[in-house]
Order: C-alpha cells, then sequence, then structure tokens
C-alpha cells in the first residue's frame, strides 16, 4: 500500500506569485473560485513572477503568476472559475445607454426582433451602474453582442454604435 501511495499520485501545485482564485491539488481535488472583481486584477509590484524553481513531478502543473481563475490537479481534480468582474461606467458609456434606451420604443417591432433583449440588458447596465458605478462583464459583453450582430433591430441605431462602441473599449 505505501508503495502504491507512492507512485499513483500527481506532482502538485507550484505558484510563482498568486494573487487571486483558488488551488487545490489530490485526488477528486475541487478548486472553486467564485471572487467578485472590482476592475483590473494587477498584482501590487512590476513584472511577471517566474515559473517557481522547484516544479511539481509528472502530473503536476507549475504556474509563474495567478491572479484569478482556477487551478486543479490530481485524479478528477475539477477547477472551476465562477468569478465575476465588475468594470467601472464610464459617464459615456451611461450616457450612449439612456439616450439608447430613449429610442427603443420609436422602433417598429416584430416578433423575435431582439429588442427585449437589448433593452433588458440596458436597463440591467444603467440600474447598476447607477446604484454601484459598476456593471459585470458578462453584460457588457452580451450587449455588445446584441448590438454588433446583426441579429436585432436595435443594432442599425446610432446610439447602439455608441453603447457598443464604448462597451467594447471597457471590455479591452
Amino acid at each position: 500500500m505505501t508503495e502504491q501511495r507512492k507512485n499513483s499520485g500527481g506532482g502538485g501545485i507550484a505558484i510563482g506569485r498568486m494573487t487571486g482564485g483558488a488551488v487545490a491539488a489530490g485526488d477528486r481535488a475541487q478548486a472553486e473560485n467564485r471572487a467578485e472583481r472590482a476592475g483590473p486584477n494587477t498584482p501590487g509590484d512590476a513584472g511577471l513572477a517566474g515559473v517557481p524553481a522547484e516544479t511539481p513531478g509528472d502530473g503536476g502543473i507549475a504556474v509563474g503568476e495567478l491572479s484569478g481563475g482556477s487551478v486543479a490537479a490530481g485524479r478528477q481534480a475539477r477547477a472551476v472559475d465562477s468569478a465575476r468582474d465588475a468594470l467601472a461606467v464610464t459617464p459615456e458609456l451611461l450616457e450612449a445607454v439612456a439616450a439608447l434606451r430613449r429610442q427603443l420604443p420609436l422602433l417598429v417591432r416584430a416578433e423575435g426582433d431582439g429588442v427585449d433583449a437589448v433593452g433588458d440588458e440596458l436597463a440591467g447596465l444603467e440600474d447598476e451602474a447607477r446604484r454601484t458605478g459598476r456593471t459585470q462583464r458578462g453584460r457588457l459583453v452580451r450587449l455588445r453582442a446584441l448590438l454588433s450582430s446583426g441579429a436585432t433591430a436595435a443594432g442599425g441605431l446610432a446610439s447602439a454604435a455608441t453603447v457598443a462602441e464604448a462597451a467594447g473599449r471597457l471590455l479591452a
């Protein structure tokens, strides 16, 4: 049994610098990151950390820098990153969102035109921004996709292009 235990494990995990996230190692290890981050996740000092000199053995993971996310190593290990990034909403984006919301009721509507989905995302973004000054990255991604895909009648409005461009700058 001792010999089997000695030869069965993976190499573990070695990390140079970790500023957020979740890590687990071992059989059926589970690492889940549910952080709510505000703004970019940057380490305190300049430069990236190198991969640790003492790297794990076979089946292990060596990471130079981990700033969010999840890592799990081992037999039947599982890593889940459920983090939510909140980004500061610029006045430009908020003005564009308000302008587009005012224009949506003026559109000629058809079933499945996507206008309701755009309206819901705009309302959620505006409400969240007015309460917290921030919005979730996922909301911006969905909104930009709705407005840029050509799948919604709202995408043809000039204010929609302004919202999509402002969202794109925040996501960059």
